[in-house]
């Protein structure tokens, strides 16, 4: 039913993309005021004006989600902007590079757990607050299914989106009181960016790639970016 999320805000980490720009544009069309973050400025820019193109509200506020400082601010700005949180979505995500787990160096290690994982952290331990100020909320979590199975070659991206789940199910159960929801969906391989760049490309076929990750002529690399 459209309009259901009318009066509502809805904040959107990593959407200038992918999965987090559709979760941005379903937000605006059942009425929800959406700021949205990312560090591409022109990608989340264009989110922005998309949906104020189709009538809605939206704000871009460019943010780093592993920088504690930009997160605070980023749902500060969102809360100056709006009035309060209803909702969040805390998507943003790299998929780092594809390499056996004792080639990963310390700073690509970092890198991906410090957006992935403590990056959901950060936006939780931000957003909640103020969802317990406004009488309650609701959080989800992007995972991917790789937080459900192994993948050989995504050793520091696997081990980051098993830790979204268990992060989600700490939050879920530390503020059910509150009235706040946190839930986290794992979705499988979609048709984004970031797809492309794990499968080489759009006109390579999903399911070789799949198989491709349990051979040992895997493909050489990812790019990274945002989800």
């Amino acid at each position: 039913m459209l309009g259901m999320m009318t009066g509502k805000v809805a904040l959107v980490t990593g959407g200038s993309s992918g999965i987090g720009r559709a979760t941005c544009l379903r937000f605006a069309r059942q009425g929800a005021k959406v700021v949205l973050a990312a560090r591409w400025v022109n990608e989340g820019e264009q989110t922005a004006q998309m949906i104020r193109d189709a009538g809605g509200e939206a704000l871009f506020v460019r943010a780093d989600v592993s920088q504690a400082t930009d997160v605070q601010a980023l749902v500060s700005r969102c809360v100056e902007a709006y009035g309060g949180l209803d909702f969040a979505c805390n998507n943003a995500g790299i998929e780092g590079t594809i390499k056996p787990l004792v080639d990963y160096s310390e700073a690509n290690w970092d890198a991906i757990v410090d957006i992935n994982l403590k990056g959901t952290w950060l936006c939780m331990r931000a957003e909640i607050p103020h969802m317990i100020t406004g009488g309650g909320g609701a959080i989800v979590n992007v995972a991917s299914v790789a937080g459900l199975i192994g993948f050989p070659g995504l050793g520091p991206y696997v081990a980051t989106k098993h830790g979204i789940i268990g992060l989600t199910k700490t939050a879920a159960m530390e503020h059910s009181q509150h009235n706040i929801r946190v839930n986290v969906v794992c979705p499988g391989l979609i048709d984004t960016a970031m797809a492309d760049r794990f499968t080489g490309g759009p006109d390579t076929a999903v399911e070789q790639f799949i198989m491709s990750l349990y051979k040992t002529d895997a493909p050489a690399g990812f790019g990274s970016g945002s989800r």
